[in-house]
C-alpha cells in the first residue's frame, strides 16, 4: 500500500516540530493540525499560512489522530512517498515514529531520472510536469482547494508527481533510488547556477569547497555530488 504523507513544521532545523500532517491512503486523506509545542515563527507562516493561534487548541502531536492513523500504517509492506522523504522521516522520527517499510522520495527520484530540470521543488514540478492540466479534476475527487504549501494539497501533488515518475521507472527502481545518493550535473543555485558541477571543480575548486563547508543545510545529494567532482578534480 501506497501512503502519501506532507508535513508543514515550524522551520527546518533540529529543533523544529510538525505542525500539520496531510496523508492519503488509497482513496482515504486525513489532515490535521498540529501544537508543536513551541512558537511558529512568521517565517514560517509566510510560508504555510499557520498561525500560533490555529494551533492554540490543536492536540500535541503524542495526542493527535495522526499517530494513531501513522502508528497504524506503519508496517513492513507498506510504502511511504514523500517529497524530500529524509526531511519527512527525520520529523517523525522526533515524535518517535521509525518508519518500517519502503520509501520512495520524489524529489530524489526527479533529480535522478529527469537531471536537466531548472528546479525540483514540488510547486516547480507541478507547472513542469504539466501536472495543473488535471489537478482540477484530482482535487476536486478529493473535494480539496488547491492550495500550495499546505500539507494535504502538497500529498495530492506528491501523488501525481508519483504517477509521472512511474511512467520513466517502477516502483522498485524508485525505492532503489531513495535509499541512494543522486549525482547531480548542475549546480541549483549560486554564482554558477545551470552550470556544471564537473566544470567547476576544475576552474574554481575553491567555490565549491566554499559551499560544501559552509552551507549547513545543504541537500544530501548536492553535498554528494560536490565532494565526487572534487574528488576526480
Amino acid at each position: 500500500m501506497l501512503v502519501f504523507l506532507d508535513t508543514e513544521t515550524t522551520g527546518v532545523e533540529v529543533k523544529d516540530k510538525i505542525c500539520a500532517l496531510g496523508i492519503i491512503q488509497d482513496e482515504s486523506i486525513h489532515y490535521e493540525l498540529i501544537n508543536p509545542g513551541k512558537k511558529i515563527p512568521p517565517s514560517a507562516s509566510a510560508i504555510h499560512h499557520i498561525t500560533n493561534e490555529m494551533v492554540k487548541d490543536a492536540p500535541s502531536f503524542s495526542q493527535s489522530i495522526s499517530v494513531k492513523k501513522l502508528e497504524s500504517l506503519n508496517a513492513p509492506e507498506n510504502i511511504l512517498v514523500s517529497h524530500n522523504a529524509p526531511f519527512e522521516l527525520a520529523m517523525l522520527q522526533k515524535e518517535g515514529i521509525a518508519w518500517q517499510g519502503a520509501v520512495i522520495d520524489t524529489l530524489k527520484c526527479a533529480k535522478s531520472l529527469m537531471d536537466d530540470l531548472e528546479g525540483y521543488s514540488l510547486q516547480f514540478l507541478r507547472y513542469e510536469l504539466r501536472l495543473y492540466r488535471e489537478e482540477e479534476a484530482v482535487f476536486e475527487k478529493f473535494a480539496l482547494t488547491i492550495t500550495p504549501h499546505h500539507a494535504l494539497s502538497d500529498a495530492v501533488h506528491t501523488r501525481m508527481v508519483l504517477e509521472y515518475l512511474l511512467d520513466l521507472a517502477d516502483s522498485d527502481k524508485l525505492i532503489e533510488i531513495s535509499k541512494s545518493y543522486v549525482l547531480l550535473t548542475r549546480l541549483p543555485f549560486g554564482k554558477y547556477a545551470k552550470k556544471r558541477i564537473e566544470e567547476i571543480a576544475l576552474k574554481d575548486s575553491g567555490y565549491l569547497k566554499w559551499m560544501s563547508e559552509s552551507l549547513m543545510d545543504m541537500d544530501e545529494d548536492l553535498r554528494y555530488s560536490i565532494d565526487y567532482y572534487l574528488r576526480g578534480k
